[in-house]
């Protein structure tokens, strides 16, 4: 049991450094130079989203909701903005560039989160 949640999680991060590596083809100023950084960035990407993104939600919960929940976006961007900004091998020209690439990222990887069960 312990090993099948392991694997999900395996996959999960593989997902998501696809889709980091499709993302860095199709979006402008969005760099990734290989598999090995997109996997390092994946799962600092996951820890931040797990552990600082809640936080940051709670802190700016008054901008959110005056916002109707638009300043998620600008929490997403910021924290993929951030992850670029100490990993060797992943780079982002800008915010802008940070918001498609983090919208980008997190819908390639739902869609590809679906098909695990």
């Amino acid at each position: 049991m312990l090993v099948l949640v392991y694997m999900k999680l395996i996959i999960r991060i593989s997902i998501t450094a696809i889709a980091l590596l499709i993302v860095s083809k199709l979006a402008i100023g969005i760099e990734i130079d290989g598999l090995y950084p997109a996997l390092v960035t994946a799962l600092i990407l996951g820890f931040l989203n797990t552990i600082i993104k809640p936080i940051l939600v709670i802190l700016t919960l008054p901008v959110t909701i005056i916002s109707l929940g638009l300043f998620i976006f600008v929490i997403n961007a910021s924290l993929f903005y951030f992850a670029s900004t100490f990993i060797d091998g992943f780079s982002v020209a800008g915010f802008w560039s940070a918001l498609v690439g983090s919208i980008l990222v997190s819908v390639i990887s739902t869609l590809g989160n679906k098909f695990i069960k």
